[in-house]
């Protein structure tokens, strides 16, 4: 597979594996099958895989860590720090908030590598910025972990060019991750432009719109009962209609490239920019093989544009998170 840089340190494939979903949020996890996907994604030529303390909480750490532990030597591993989490609790119920202190940065960082199995964490990433700490006194106590060893990278999510900016006085930021999709496109507002300019890898998430843009999904019985996508506006039933047919407008464009919806997505979110790394995640070996496909596809500049306007967000119905979650976003 072609391999992408993300700053100037980390050399990784250029499509990436989101683990999140085989742990958490998605229900219907199989441990079996997980461990199945994640090492099949190596012989792809997958290098890059992304998880983080709070998916379980804690469980798809131990997950990843046992799955590539033999393959250690051919892999990137980025994890996450940045929440409240109350020990012993179910998942829904463990989140307790935003906590950005030094303190934890060191302490997450510390729990990741015992249940990861590491002796360094390729990229840390803060999950969310904790608009309760200067943005200087994380990133300075991240950079801290740099210089021990224990981390090689830095890396923000859903932060603010400003943010962005001042993180990387502080330590150079390898990546920054957003949600980032033919029909989420806040990042173009001035995150792409700042990444690009300052050297920074982007890395999307959920770049198939949270399985929406996969043609899999067209009503809410096609999620499990757990799956935390049913709380989400855009898969409420007053909005599931509409964004199915804009879906179907994706599958017959793809029919016309020859190639799937799924690859289509992931191939105009690829074709945006050399230091985009989409993170799509697969539970099942078909879905990743078609996943990893896609980064051969290449795009003309007119056949993004068309994508672009048939699937502009302005279009879809309903908003990406709820108010709550997106006052976590663009801080």
């Amino acid at each position: 597979m072609k391999t992408r840089k993300l700053g100037n340190e980390l050399t990784v494939s250029a499509i990436g594996l989101g683990c999140m979903g085989m742990s958490f949020a998605y229900g219907g996890a199989d441990e079996t099958e997980s461990i199945r996907t994640l090492q099949r994604a190596v012989d792809l030529g997958v290098t890059f895989f992304d998880t983080a303390e709070v998916y379980g909480p804690y469980e798809n750490e131990k997950l990843v860590g046992k799955a590539l532990k033999a393959l250690r030597d051919k892999v990137t591993i980025a994890t996450k720090f940045g929440f409240r989490i109350e020990p012993g609790k179910p998942a829904a119920e463990a989140i307790k908030g935003i906590d950005g202190r030094p303190e934890n940065a060191r302490a997450v960082a510390d729990a990741s590598l015992k249940r990861l199995g590491i002796e360094v964490i390729d990229l840390y990433y803060q999950h969310r910025v904790d608009p309760a700490v200067p943005i200087e006194e994380t990133v300075g106590a991240m950079a801290d972990l740099v210089r021990q060893g224990k981390v090689r990278t830095l890396g923000l999510s859903e932060a603010s060019a400003e943010t962005i900016r001042r993180a990387h006085k502080v330590h150079p930021i390898a990546a920054v991750q957003s949600e980032y999709s033919l029909w989420s496109r806040d990042p173009e507002e001035d995150v792409l432009a700042t990444c690009r300019e300052l050297g920074i890898g982007f890395v999307p998430y959920s770049p198939l719109g949270r399985g929406m843009l996969t043609g899999t999904i067209r009503k809410a019985d096609d999620l499990a009962a757990d799956d935390f996508r049913r709380s989400l506006p855009r898969f409420q039933a007053e909005n599931l209609g509409a964004n199915a047919a804009l879906v179907d407008t994706l599958e017959t464009l793809a029919r016309e490239k020859g190639v799937t919806a799924a690859q289509l997505a992931l191939a105009w979110v690829i074709n945006q920019g050399d230091f985009i790394v989409p993170i799509p995640g697969a539970r099942k070996l078909n879905h990743l093989e078609q996943n990893a496909a896609a980064a051969d596809i290449v795009l003309t500049v007119d056949e993004r544009a068309r994508l672009g306007d048939a699937l502009s967000p302005s279009l879809v119905a309903g908003k990406r998170y709820s108010e709550a979650s997106l006052a976590l976003t663009n801080r």
